[in-house]
């Protein structure tokens, strides 16, 4: 009888240490204690070659003979609440990212519009060959906002005399964007999420 209730106990105990019963933690304190994200990502593109085949159909709708031409896409755009998170990608050539002036023109329209009835960041981010299922890689960004003031140089033609005269894309330098890790960014979308609620 004795050895039955000795047992009981260690079990009694052993199940409220598993399931923290005896010192209940909230789940406030859980969230402040988690930095990092699950490493697997939360959207996957399951068929690969339809997606690329579905990219690759689009591009077949401007044609020559008409008048209409260039066209572009927006990387990512995150809609909660009626507010809005745009990201855009640019890879970095020799420590600096081309946008094209159209696609910057449409993004300044864009960003004012959403920004008079509901609110919008827009981010533009230029990043290396980068894993971004690794928290710490590194990118660079600047928001619509830092553009718009002058912050970030609008730039057509290369400071550096690499590209020859002026052309018909803006060139954003490295060193006028801000570093931060993959991380982060996660984090900063996560913010702009909460402040919709």
């Amino acid at each position: 009888m004795k050895i039955k209730k000795i047992m009981a106990n260690e079990t009694s105990d052993l199940i409220d240490t598993l399931y923290e019963k005896e010192n209940p933690v909230n789940s406030k304190e859980i969230s402040n204690q988690i930095t990092r994200k699950s490493p697997k990502a939360k959207y996957q593109i399951f068929d690969e070659l339809e997606f690329t085949r579905g990219r690759e159909v689009l591009g077949d709708l401007i044609v020559h003979g008409m008048i209409a031409s260039g066209g572009t896409d927006i990387d990512w755009l995150i809609e909660h609440k009626g507010s809005f998170v745009i990201l855009e990608f640019k890879g970095f050539h020799n420590d600096k990212i081309n946008i094209a002036k159209g696609q910057m023109i449409a993004y300044e329209k864009l960003h004012e519009k959403l920004n008079l009835a509901t609110k919008c960041y827009l981010y533009v981010i230029g990043c290396d060959d980068i894993d971004f299922s690794n928290p710490d890689s590194t990118v660079w960004i600047f928001e619509m906002n830092q553009w718009k003031k002058g912050a970030i140089p609008k730039n057509t033609s290369d400071i550096y005399g690499e590209s020859p005269g002026r052309q018909n894309k803006f060139i954003v330098y490295r060193e006028y964007m801000e570093e931060i890790s993959v991380e982060k960014l996660r984090d900063l979308v996560d913010s702009h999420w909460k402040e919709f609620e």
